[in-house]
């Protein structure tokens, strides 16, 4: 093997190995929904759904275990981009998240209709009306669209 192609290729694996991670939130009074990326950044997968009460503790743990490099979170703007009813409350997470977790880079990202999305994806996917009434379940498919919808917006910003 070439000499500046093995270096390449482990400059490459090297790489590989410290890629990581996107997540992102859904943030609600009650529950939490979160969405990660795959370490290569390609795909935006449901997480879980966590009491908002256990947030904070759940992400101190995530990061330990995990390699984070950016948190989004969802947004909440209404009809003519004005805030929501809920954009207060949401405000005062993120600065909850930058005073606990500032060495993180920390996006906000318009989260309109995602809960209306997640629920059609539900509906078209087959889940039963059992499952779509789990509000857990549309808070984490939530969190997976803000996320999909984020990591969209900056592949066109490339």
């Amino acid at each position: 093997m070439d000499k500046n192609l093995l270096i390449l290729w482990l400059n490459i694996s090297e790489a590989n190995i410290y890629m990581a991670r996107i997540l992102a939130i859904d943030y609600g009074t009650k529950r939490v929904g979160i969405a990660v990326t795959d370490p290569e950044k390609l795909v935006a997968n449901p997480l879980t759904t966590v009491p908002t009460k256990d947030i904070i503790n759940f992400l101190e743990q995530y990061f330990k275990d995990e390699d984070v490099e950016a948190i989004v979170v969802g947004m909440p703007r209404d009809l003519f981009n004005n805030d929501s009813h809920s954009t207060q409350a949401v405000k005062q997470f993120v600065n909850r998240l930058k005073n606990k977790f500032g060495a993180y880079t920390l996006h906000l990202h318009d989260e309109r209709f995602t809960s209306k999305m997640a629920l059609d994806v539900m509906i078209r996917s087959g889940s039963s009306k059992r499952d779509r009434r789990k509000k857990e379940n549309i808070d984490k498919l939530s969190a997976t669209i803000i996320l999909q919808s984020f990591m969209e917006a900056q592949s066109f910003k490339r």
